[in-house]
């Protein structure tokens, strides 16, 4: 494996078996070396394999301004939500460690920053969150700075980023809007949600990729104009709310919504209605 750049003491570029570029870290990897030279790989601590060479490139520059350290703890961070999440984009390498790196330096000068959207992020992605914490935990062990929870809840959203593939900022419209959603839903059948129910947590998950879907103007057809009307008769309850939503959506993000799309939504509602009526009757 031979060094094409060399971008500090502890980052280089290398050159695959097919000629794309890898960046590879470790202390002390590039220390008093040129390019061409053949790396020690006992000093490898990680080589970062992204498909996107545009990334690579996104990656070695953000990787050669900030402490080896702040990137291993990062590392460390993503490898966790990949366990428990699953596939996540490539991107969280730059979004995730170039967020965590200000975080750090705002923090040691004094600034912090308030998360507007806390309590949201925390009830509606709650196993985000929870690696929020464990990655404040980790920052606070091994970096010796102590994070405010808000930060949690930032982190979070970089996790849901990478689940969408999206940006940071849609992320946050998408969160506002299953917020928005969800108290239509709580207020008009007048029911409490039951969070810690199967119900509940596939009605956030839908309403993330639906939000997804409808800020980005990417309708579902009807395929079946038959079954909608099925499920409006099996679920009137639940239907009309789903209009209502159609109607809010409309007025306030100017989307309109297909027959499937209506008809989904009222299948989870119908469900989360389910869930919290037996709760309320144990």
């Amino acid at each position: 494996m031979k060094i094409a750049k060399i971008l500090n003491n502890n980052v280089v570029v290398v050159l695959d078996d097919h000629q794309r570029e890898q960046v590879v870290m470790g202390r002390g990897l590039g220390f008093q070396r040129r390019p061409g030279d053949c790396l020690d790989r006992a000093a490898i601590e990680k080589v970062f394999a992204l498909q996107d060479q545009g990334l690579v490139s996104q990656l070695g520059e953000l990787l050669s301004r900030i402490p080896i350290e702040v990137m291993a703890v990062c590392d460390r961070i993503i490898s966790l939500a990949r366990t428990t999440l699953g596939p996540l984009s490539d991107s969280l390498y730059i979004g995730l460690t170039d967020h965590c790196h200000f975080a750090i330096e705002r923090m040691r000068s004094g600034a912090v920053i308030r998360n507007a959207l806390l309590w949201e992020i925390r009830n509606l992605y709650p196993r985000e969150f929870a690696l929020g914490q464990q990655a404040l935990a980790l920052i606070s062990e091994r970096l010796g700075v102590t994070l405010p929870e808000d930060e949690a809840g930032f982190i979070a959203l970089h996790l849901v980023n990478a689940q969408l593939g999206g940006e940071m900022p849609e992320v946050m419209h998408i969160t506002k809007v299953l917020q928005d959603i969800l108290h239509i839903v709580k207020y008009d059948l007048r029911i409490e949600y039951q969070e810690q129910g199967l119900s509940y947590s596939r009605f956030v998950t839908h309403l993330k990729f639906f939000a997804q879907r409808m800020l980005s103007r990417n309708v579902v057809v009807d395929d079946d104009p038959e079954l909608p009307q099925t499920i409006q008769a099996s679920y009137p309850k639940a239907w009309q709310c789903a209009e209502k939503i159609d109607r809010f959506l409309a007025a306030q993000y100017q989307r309109a919504l297909s027959q499937a799309e209506i008809m989904f939504l009222a299948i989870h509602i119908e469900r989360v209605r389910k869930e919290s009526e037996g709760a309320a009757r144990v």
